[in-house]
């Protein structure tokens, strides 16, 4: 593997502006793997992956089973699929039940992250209503990891990190505008 962390985001409602301003914010040389669930309709095809691709300078690509990690490189859960990353660096995806009524869920993405990559792991929960990604960030921080909230005055809907807050074991609440940095600085030690 030719990278030292992964980064792995979500985010439900106001999602596409808060992941246009993280993703815009970082160069193309990122060195980490990023991973992200926003949380869509199942009944129409994404587009986030083309939206993304036209707002930043990283590769950004549709999540696929056998997907092989690489830096610089977001990959994006397609609806309906929760998105798991496996000991090898590769993705699967799976079609299994809802977790916390969504398809793909923040928790299924963030534990498969915690258990395959431990202390390697920075997890970011965005804006977004109910509380997916709460038991992801502690599995994350039990095995070492890192996690960070966007602050509630930034959020459009604050009740995803509200809730991974609350958990108590969120290492950085951070206004949207700090995030990229933070990312960048973290991933670079």
């Amino acid at each position: 593997m030719t990278y030292k962390y992964i980064v792995v985001l979500a985010s439900s409602a106001g999602g596409l502006k808060a992941l246009s301003q993280v993703l815009s914010s970082l160069p193309s040389d990122f060195p980490a793997p990023i991973v992200l669930v926003q949380h869509l309709s199942p009944q129409y095809p994404s587009m986030l992956a083309d939206i993304f691709s036209r707002r930043c300078s990283l590769v950004v690509k549709e999540a696929h089973t056998g997907d092989i990690l690489q830096p610089g490189t977001v990959y994006i859960a397609p609806p309906d699929e929760h998105l798991l990353i496996n000991l090898d660096g590769t993705l699967s995806l799976a079609h299994t039940q809802k977790v916390r009524y969504v398809r793909p869920a923040a928790d299924v993405l963030f534990n498969s992250a915690a258990i395959s990559f431990h202390e390697r792991v920075i997890a970011v929960v965005l804006t977004g209503k109910d509380s997916d990604g709460a038991a992801g960030v502690q599995a994350v921080k039990e095995m070492g990891g890192i996690v960070i909230a966007q602050d509630q005055a930034s959020s459009e809907f604050f009740s995803m990190p509200g809730a991974a807050i609350h958990t108590g074991v969120v290492d950085y609440i951070l206004p949207l505008d700090a995030i990229a940095a933070t990312l960048l600085n973290l991933v670079n030690k």
